[in-house]
């Protein structure tokens, strides 16, 4: 594989023909959803993506993506940054029908009206599922990691209370 820039949309079904493989980087400044849910500028996004069919003549994309992404620690309220890698594997389908036959290994897509796959959209969406609902530091790195607030204590050692259930297990034995 060649390190390349990666294709803004392909065709599912010649690249996987031609058995494409692509090797490269997606600015980050071209992601705008991905930087508006960030707390900071994205990094660029290295992928790599193979396109085949597989023994059961199903196309397939199947790629990685890493990029750093700048987010707000929701329980210190500062900047950090992390490390986001998502894994994917998707095929193109028409109809319903080809959805339903789909194995479990692939997740369809849609193609649009030319029958091309927009990669770059794609590639934003999976990274954009894989921001964690309540970022946050961890615990030693966080400013009130160990200031976690504590409301009651919770009592271990209770008191053994009669099973309500004890006269059907007397019946049950007769």
């Amino acid at each position: 594989m060649q390190t390349v820039k990666i294709p803004v949309s392909i065709d599912p079904a010649r690249a996987a023909q031609s058995r494409s493989s692509y090797e490269g980087v997606v600015p980050g400044k071209q992601l705008k959803r991905l930087n508006e849910l960030c707390a900071g500028d994205c990094s660029d996004v290295t992928v790599s993506l193979e396109c085949g069919v597989d023994l059961q003549g199903i196309v397939y994309l199947k790629g990685k993506a890493v990029t750093e992404l700048t987010l707000l620690c929701q329980r210190c309220m500062t900047h950090f940054t992390t490390e986001v890698t998502v894994d994917f594997c998707y095929s193109p389908c028409r109809t319903q029908a080809e959805i339903d036959e789909l194995p479990d290994a692939y997740d369809p897509i849609e193609c649009n009206e030319i029958g091309e796959i927009r990669l770059h959209q794609l590639i934003e969406d999976e990274l954009i599922l894989a921001i964690p609902l309540i970022p946050m530091h961890d615990d030693e790195d966080c400013n009130q990691g160990s200031k976690d607030v504590v409301v009651g204590e919770i009592d271990l050692t209770q008191e053994e209370r009669p099973n309500p259930f004890a006269v059907l297990e007397k019946l049950k034995s007769k």
